[in-house]
């Protein structure tokens, strides 16, 4: 299992769900529960700045973490696996 959603950068432990899910329902270890569902991205970013953009309003609104913070945790979302080009 990736220590990190290979999607948003959440450590996987911290997701209830330990990972989505695959079509065949099987849990996938790459990406968060939160990110991908029954094989599908649930979102319809196009690129990590959009990802990016999600995960610190998230953080500072929802989680009232320093924007600063965020801004620094979110920093290598362009270097996950979903965000690679092909």
């Amino acid at each position: 299992m990736e220590k990190f959603c290979q999607s948003c950068g959440m450590p996987m432990k911290k997701d209830p769900n330990l990972g989505g899910t695959e079509k065949d329902g099987s849990k996938s270890d790459m990406y968060c529960s939160y990110c991908y569902e029954k094989g599908e991205f649930k979102d319809d970013f196009k690129t990590p700045e959009e990802m990016r953009t999600f995960v610190i309003n998230l953080m500072v609104n929802d989680f009232k973490m320093p924007k600063m913070v965020a801004k620094l945790f979110t920093m290598n979302i362009k270097k996950l696996k979903r965000w690679q080009k092909k």
